[in-house]
Order: C-alpha cells, then sequence, then structure tokens
C-alpha cells in the first residue's frame, strides 16, 4: 500500500512541475496578447476533451483531460487549427494586426521561460544542487580487452581532455568524458590524462554496440567507468563502521598501506582477512586519519559495515552560471545532431514521455526536488531556444513570418499561411510521436547485446 501512495505521490509531482514549465510559457503568450490587443479565444491548460471550462471578458479558460501542458489559441497570430481545433470567429472578420505586434506576442512564450529557468535557478543558488562525488573524471574501472583499455588506459588515469575538450565530470553533460566520447568524430578519441603527475595523450579506439530498429541508434563507447569514491555518506550508530570510528564525509585512501580508488576495491581485503583488522586510512577535513577496523570471522554472509558510501554534497551555482551553462548544453546537442560526421541523431532526443520519465527518476531520490530544480533550468532553457527556431508553428517561425510580413507590407496569403502551417504541425506531431516510440522502448526493451562495431 505504502509502495503504491509513493508512486502516485510522485506521479503529482511529475505532473504539477512538467505542465508549471508548459503552461507559464503560454502564460508569456496570454499576457502578451491581452497587453497588445489581440483576440484571444482561449487559454487552455491541459489538452483533450474539458472537463471543465468557463468563458470570462471574451476569452475560454478551460481545464483538458489529458494532463500535459496546455495552449493559447489567438487567431491573428497564425493558423493553429491542427492543434487547438477551429476558431471560433473568422479571421476575415478580425482586425490587423501590426507586424510588431506579432513579434511581441510570439517573443513573449521563451521569455517566460528564460524568466522561470532564472527563477528556478535562484531558488537553486539558494538551496543547493546535490552533487555526488562518484562523479569524478579519475577511471575506476576498464572493460577487459575494451578499446580503452587496449589503448592502454589505466584504472586511476584522471582524465583532464577528450579530443582537446576539457572535461569536469564523467557522466553529466556537455562537459563530461561520456558527451566528449559520444561527440567525437575520428577514427580515435584523443585521452589527456594526469598519471603519476605527468599530463599524457593516449588515443583510443571506440565501439558501438549492434541495435536493432526498435532501439536509439548506438552511440559510441571506450567501455571505460569513472572511480566509485570510497567516501562514506552515512554511517549507522552501533555498527562495525561506527565502532571503528567512521564519520560521514571520511574518504577511504588507502587499506593495509595500498592506495584505494574505488569503493570496490574493499571487497578483495575483506575477503581476504577474515577475523583480522584492516588498517584504514581516511581523509577527513584534508588531513589523514588512521582507523582499525575489525573484520568477523570467515562467513557466508557479506559483511554489514553499516556504512553507506558515496558523499553527496551540495554545491550553489549562481543563477547565470546554471543558465549559460544549460544554453552552452543546448547549442552543443544541436549542433552535433546537425554535424555530418557525429552519430547523434534525432531518434537520441527525448520527448514528453520520456522527459516525465526522468522525473520521475528524479523524484525518486531523497534530494529529488533539488535535483528536478536544477533539471527544471535545463528544460526551461531548451524550451525557449528550441521555440526560437525560425520553423514555421514555433515561436520563432511565428517571429520570421511577422518580419516578412514587414517588409513585404502586406500580410502573407492566408490561404498560403493555413497550408504552411498546417504541414508542419502535422510534421512536428510526428516528430513527437517519433520521439514517444523510443521512449516507450527505452522503458521495456530489454538490455542491448555486446558492442560489435568498432572503429577501424
Amino acid at each position: 500500500m505504502l509502495a503504491i501512495l509513493k508512486f502516485l505521490f510522485i506521479c503529482v509531482e511529475v505532473v504539477l512541475i512538467f505542465n508549471l514549465l508548459i503552461v507559464v510559457h503560454e502564460l508569456g503568450h496570454f499576457l502578451a496578447a491581452k497587453w497588445r490587443g489581440l483576440v484571444v479565444e482561449k487559454f487552455a491548460i491541459w489538452f483533450g476533451k474539458p472537463i471543465w471550462k468557463r468563458t470570462i471578458g471574451g476569452v475560454e479558460y478551460r481545464l483538458g483531460s489529458i494532463p500535459a501542458g496546455g495552449f493559447v489559441a489567438i487567431p491573428q497570430l497564425a493558423p493553429m487549427e491542427a492543434l487547438e481545433g477551429k476558431v471560433e470567429q473568422s479571421r476575415d472578420s478580425l482586425p490587423p494586426v501590426r507586424p510588431l505586434d506579432k513579434i511581441i506576442v510570439a517573443a513573449a512564450g521563451p521569455v517566460f521561460s528564460f524568466g522561470l529557468a532564472l527563477a528556478m535557478a535562484c531558488v537553486v543558488w539558494f538551496v543547493g544542487k546535490p552533487q555526488s562525488d562518484f562523479d569524478s573524471t579519475t577511471i575506476g574501472f576498464l572493460t577487459e580487452g575494451g578499446p580503452g583499455q587496449t589503448a592502454g588506459l589505466r584504472v586511476g588515469d584522471r582524465i583532464v581532455a577528450v579530443d582537446g575538450h576539457p572535461v569536469k565530470n564523467f557522466l553529466s553533460g556537455t562537459d563530461s568524458v561520456k558527451w566528449r566520447i559520444v561527440r567525437s568524430e575520428g577514427e580515435t578519441i584523443a585521452f589527456s590524462v594526469i598519471r603519476e603527475g605527468q599530463e599524457i595523450v593516449i588515443p583510443s579506439g571506440w565501439t558501438k554496440p549492434e541495435t536493432s530498429g526498435w532501439r536509439r541508434p548506438a552511440l559510441r563507447e571506450v567501455q571505460v567507468g569513472p572511480r566509485l569514491v570510497p567516501g562514506v555518506g552515512f554511517v549507522i550508530r552501533g555498527s562495525l563502521g561506527d565502532r571503528a570510528g567512521f564519520r560521514s564525509g571520511d574518504l577511504v585512501t588507502a587499506i593495509n598501506g595500498e592506495p584505494i580508488f574505488d569503493f570496490r576495491d574493499i571487497g578483495p581485503f575483506v575477503d581476504a582477512n577474515p577475523g583480522k583488522s584492516l588498517a584504514v586510512t581516511v581523509e577527513r577535513g584534508g588531513q589523514p586519519v588512521e582507523l582499525a577496523l575489525p573484520l568477523p570471522e570467515k562467513s557466508d554472509a557479506p559483511v554489514n559495515f553499516g556504512i553507506e558510501w558515496g558523499r553527496t554534497t551540495l554545491v550553489y551555482p549562481d543563477p547565470i552560471t546554471q543558465v549559460r551553462e544549460a544554453a552552452t548544453s543546448i547549442f552543443r546537442m544541436v549542433d552535433a545532431l546537425f554535424s555530418s560526421k557525429s552519430d547523434v541523431k534525432a531518434a537520441h532526443f527525448s520527448g514528453p514521455v520520456g522527459i516525465m520519465r526522468l522525473y520521475y527518476q528524479i523524484f525518486e531520490n531523497e534530494n529529488g526536488w533539488r535535483i528536478a530544480l536544477a533539471f527544471s533550468v535545463l528544460i526551461n532553457v531548451n524550451l525557449a531556444l528550441l521555440n526560437l527556431l525560425p520553423f514555421p508553428v514555433l515561436d520563432g517561425g511565428h517571429i520570421t513570418l511577422a518580419i516578412i510580413e514587414g517588409i513585404r507590407r502586406k500580410p502573407i496569403n492566408v490561404r498560403v499561411l493555413e497550408f504552411v502551417q498546417t504541414a508542419c504541425a502535422l510534421a512536428l506531431i510526428g516528430f513527437m510521436l517519433y520521439l514517444t516510440f523510443y521512449d516507450v522502448g527505452d522503458m521495456f526493451l530489454p538490455k542491448r547485446p555486446p558492442a560489435v562495431e568498432k572503429s577501424k
């Protein structure tokens, strides 16, 4: 019962935050249209058949039955029947609108999305964003016989750049080792690593898993992973770890005088020394501390030290940095999408289903709201920038058409406009369904087979 309630509660959280991002964007269009005197027929939260509606001041406010975003019907802006339904008034009967007013109304949505991103970034700046020390750039493991190991990469190497691009972490964002591997275009990938105090460059081959048409296209792999830092996140009172003197925040650096890079390295020492005591060196407050960890006699049951591994600290990036990094990530992803040498394709992007699923996974974390706020900064900036693309149906398309109208000094033919808008709306719907196909596949399809395609 508790599991069901938790599931329902997380679903409500996901729906609320996802819809907040869309509704605020549409609210920008609505307020700008009212300000500039355009006719607003509908302001809808959610799509589908209305479960509630009321007309106030000539505007029909409605709540739909499909909890996924919303829309504002502004017939003077551009024909949008494919997405918003038939308009109540003929466009011929509506007063003309200046191109400048159309530009202001179209741009207001992205402006509100940027504003929400900045507001959320301010909250993150105040409450903090969780950052795990598991995501370092130090190599913690390599697949036996994989491209990375074959090239000469070693456990303990700290990667500082990939193909000349500096990296900040292993897995997250477009400043990561993973992204730079995926984004590489050559037959080899150059890793700049720090080993024994010296920086060396190691060119590595890569491999790609074999995939079927039911899955997203495969991306390059070097088959290396991050060091899972042996940091102490939590110690249970009265446990072996507590009695040995471990504290939250400790970092294990050596056992019996041998350096430790990964908490998985602790297991062999435990297996080899039943009934003995391990000399554990931890870093605490920047200083080394020696601890003695007694081990029980050999048993088939795993040893429970009462230690939760993995330290999570809160970082407080300023709002401008957060928004700038989000924008940089989006520009890099779009650049990769349109590069002829890149393996990144449209199928690697996520649609609404994929984004909501990711929000669900985020809210399962104990720091879910903090992570969701930080992630929402990225989504809002994404929503703003992508909507500014000069593609009909999108806000950037409305702005482009208004500029053309201003240059021509007369409106674009309504029939031509209807045809273009409808065709582009259908293309956009098709693209969303295309992404949803892969989003659903990620949820239900089994894992991929081993990698077979390799660089030459």
